[in-house]
Order: structure tokens, then sequence, then C-alpha cells
């Protein structure tokens, strides 16, 4: 999972390190849903081209990428408020996600980080899925 900047270069570094965060979706969405915030996915979003790319790299079925809405993009405040919501309980209570906690926190981080910039230069942002 890594996060996409709307334009074509918002001005600062983007990367973040999201296989951790891939790997324990389902733990975080079910936390998500518990904290009553969005669960990370629901901030994803591909245009055609993207979806090209996922679909060959053996994820998804054509048939469903052919009724992709438009792409979306998210206010960086939201989704920094579901970033602080799971880095706040997981720092709180670090042993109930079953995972490794410390590097959930520490991708966590990262994403906040590019989402505070993103949010200062009045930018939108999707999640963005890469199956390699």
């Amino acid at each position: 999972m890594y996060i996409v900047v709307e334009g074509e270069d918002p001005g600062f570094d983007i990367f973040v390190n999201g296989r951790v965060l891939a790997r324990n979706e389902d733990a975080l969405e079910k936390l998500a849903e518990r904290l009553g915030v969005k669960p990370l996915l629901e901030f994803f979003s591909a245009d055609h081209n993207s979806m090209a790319l996922l679909l060959d790299e053996g994820a998804g079925d054509p048939e469903w990428a052919k009724t992709l809405p438009p792409p979306q993009w998210f206010s960086p405040d939201d989704g920094l408020e579901t970033i602080c919501a799971l880095m706040e309980y997981l720092r709180e209570s670090p042993d109930n996600l079953g995972c490794d906690t410390r590097n959930v926190i520490r991708e966590l981080e990262e994403f906040e980080r590019v989402l505070h910039k993103t949010a200062v230069r009045n930018l939108k942002w999707q999640l963005a899925v890469s199956w390699r």
C-alpha cells in the first residue's frame, strides 16, 4: 500500500513503506471499524492505467476493472483521522493486533508524515496498492 498525491509533483517525498500495513489489512480494517474511523482501504482509488498494472500483476478480474468509478481524491485530514486513531490505539494496546505492532506503527507514522505535508499544501491523496 502506498500514497499517491494529487498532481504531477507535490514538491516533497511521498514514499511510504506499506508492506506491513498491507499484510495486516484485515486486522487493521476490523480495528478501524471498532474505533469508528474509515478503514484504510476505503481511501483506495485507481485510474484505468493503474488498474491495468494491477491486472498485469495478477490481481483482480478484468471484467470488474471495467466498472471502476472515476478516480477519487481524499482529504488528508480524513486519512489522518484514521491513521492517528489506529496509532493511538496500538500504542496503548500493542498486543491486541496479533502481529508486529512496532512495524505497523512505524509505517503508520510514515503515512502520517506524508499526509501532514499533503494537508499543508492543500492537496488531496489516494491509497494505491501493488501486489508485487
